[in-house]
Order: C-alpha cells, then sequence, then structure tokens
C-alpha cells in the first residue's frame, strides 16, 4: 500500500510480530467465547477432543473443525448464535437459492467491526470525505449496499444509497450530483457505461467518477480494463461473504497485485486465514 493511504495506519502497518501476538490472543478468546456460549461449538470441538486450552500456538488453529455452509444450512435460523438473541442489532442472509439462506446475524460489535474494516477499504483506493459515493450494490439482506453505506458514512463521504437498478436515473443522479466514487457490480458498471454510449454520452466526460469498487460477482482482467476505459474510473476489486461481514473482508490497493486481507485483531477482530493446498484437504480423512 502507498503511504498515507492508511485509515488506521497504528493498525494497518503493525509489525508482523505484534500482529500475531494479537491474533493469538483474540483466536484464544474467540475459542473460549464459542466453547462457552454456543452447544453447536461445544459438541463439534468435544467430538474433536479439543478443548479452549489446547489453543496455544496460531498453527493450533489447523486443529479445529471446519465450519462449512451445509452447518449455517441445517441451523438455520439462528442455531448458531455465540450470544444472546437480544444481542443481535441486525439480520443479514444469502440468496437461499440451494436451500436455506445464509444467515448473518451482526452484533453491535459486528456492525462497528464492519464500518471499520469498510472505512479502511474505502480509503485504501483513495475514497475521501470530500467524495460523493454512488452505492449501486442491492440493499436490504444483500450485504453490498449496506456495507459500503457504513464504511462511507464512517469516513464522513457524502452517500447517494440508489441501490439497484433504475439505469437512466442512476445515471442522473451521478450526474447532477457529481459522484466520484461507483460502488456496483462490474457487469452493472459496463452496463452503464454500453446506456451512455448508445445516447450519444461519453462517459469520461460526463461524469466526474474516479474510483470504481466492484464485486459480488466475478470479474476478468479484460472487464476491468473496459470498466477503465470506458468510465475513466480507477477499478478495485473487493470481497466479502455473508457469513464473515458481507464487503470489507478483503481490498486491492492501487498496486492491483491482489486482495489485502484485514487480519488483525484490534479491539473487534477480524480475519484470521487458514489456507490448505488441494493436496492438503484430499488428504484428509
Amino acid at each position: 500500500m502507498t503511504i498515507g493511504k492508511y485509515w488506521n495506519e497504528k493498525i494497518e502497518t503493525m509489525p508482523i510480530a505484534e500482529l500475531k501476538k494479537h491474533q493469538l490472543k483474540k483466536l484464544k478468546e474467540q475459542v473460549q467465547h464459542c466453547y462457552d456460549h454456543s452447544a453447536f461449538y461445544r459438541k463439534k470441538l468435544d467430538n474433536a477432543g479439543l478443548k479452549p486450552e489446547s489453543i496455544k500456538t496460531l498453527e493450533d488453529i489447523q486443529k479445529i473443525p471446519f465450519t462449512v455452509k451445509n452447518d449455517l444450512r441445517d441451523n438455520y435460523p439462528l442455531g448458531m448464535l455465540a450470544v444472546k438473541p437480544a444481542d443481535i442489532v441486525e439480520i443479514h442472509a444469502s440468496s437461499g437459492t440451494t436451500g436455506n439462506p445464509i444467515i448473518g446475524a451482526y452484533t453491535k460489535n459486528d456492525v462497528d467491526a464492519w464500518q471499520e474494516l469498510m472505512a479502511r477499504s474505502i480509503y485504501t483506493t483513495g475514497g475521501r470525505k470530500d467524495d460523493v459515493i454512488h452505492i449501486a450494490y442491492g440493499y436490504g439482506l444483500f450485504t453490498g449496499g449496506i456495507g459500503f453505506h457504513y464504511g462511507a458514512q464512517k469516513i464522513g463521504a457524502t452517500i447517494v444509497p440508489v441501490s439497484g437498478g433504475m439505469t437512466q436515473r442512476q445515471i442522473k443522479l451521478m450526474k447532477d450530483l457529481g459522484a466520484t466514487v461507483l460502488c456496483c457490480t462490474p457487469s452493472f458498471a459496463v452496463y452503464l457505461a454500453e446506456t451512455m454510449v448508445k445516447a450519444g454520452i461519453n462517459p469520461k466526460k460526463y461524469l466526474k467518477l474516479r474510483i470504481g469498487h466492484f464485486g459480488a460477482e466475478p470479474w476478468s482482467e479484460k472487464i476491468r480494463e473496459r470498466i477503465e476505459e470506458e468510465l475513466g474510473v480507477e477499478a478495485f476489486d473487493v470481497y466479502g461473504l455473508t457469513e464473515l461481514c458481507g464487503p470489507g473482508v478483503s481490498i486491492e490497493c492501487n498496486e492491483h497485485k491482489g486482495l489485502h486481507i484485514w487480519e488483525d485483531s484490534n479491539q473487534n477482530g477480524h480475519t484470521h486465514v487458514e489456507i490448505q493446498n488441494e493436496r492438503h484437504l484430499s488428504d484428509k480423512p
């Protein structure tokens, strides 16, 4: 990342040794909390012969059984809560096209952490307080729209919460309100550009866009090049999923050499990644 592009420089540039120390502390706390407050996880850990005190190093994460999507579906709607139901302040969910939807239940602490991660993500790409951020992701149970809304709100930018659809209206609002940041799926960004070109409008001259946050579906480098050329934006890939916090899990910086995962463990704790290659997975019983 480029110097000067940090929302929280102390945390985002934390030395590796300090980062690992915090990660271990939060991993121990999380395992203990799940064991004490979730019947699902207590049973899963007991079946694996694992107690919270068994976690002594970061490598011990390999001892913890996987949680998979079917676990979430089978415990629909709120069977995996590790907090009191009264502590839930917000619900999000997947589409449920393959069965029960995946429910994401958020406490106030979860929402605060999500807002922090999205503020970092927007700030990393160059978004600032004086930007007008046009959010064309869907709102509602889908996490895309509200996730960007939370982040833009935290950095103090002007938010235009249009949601999806209404292409002509979106173009008009982007023009009239001077949108500088566009948040939507890559396919919708392509469609916006196509619609303007068909109307005889040059998007790069008509709009003030300079940054685009695109995700929620796969897209290629060719699509990135097309979006950047037609809309005149610097395009950034963003990643998230309902089970974690929606968008905000990771983001590109202006080097565009892959996505940065927010792996620190501040007061809320974020993401610690365990990667197993295909050979390891196939070797598992």
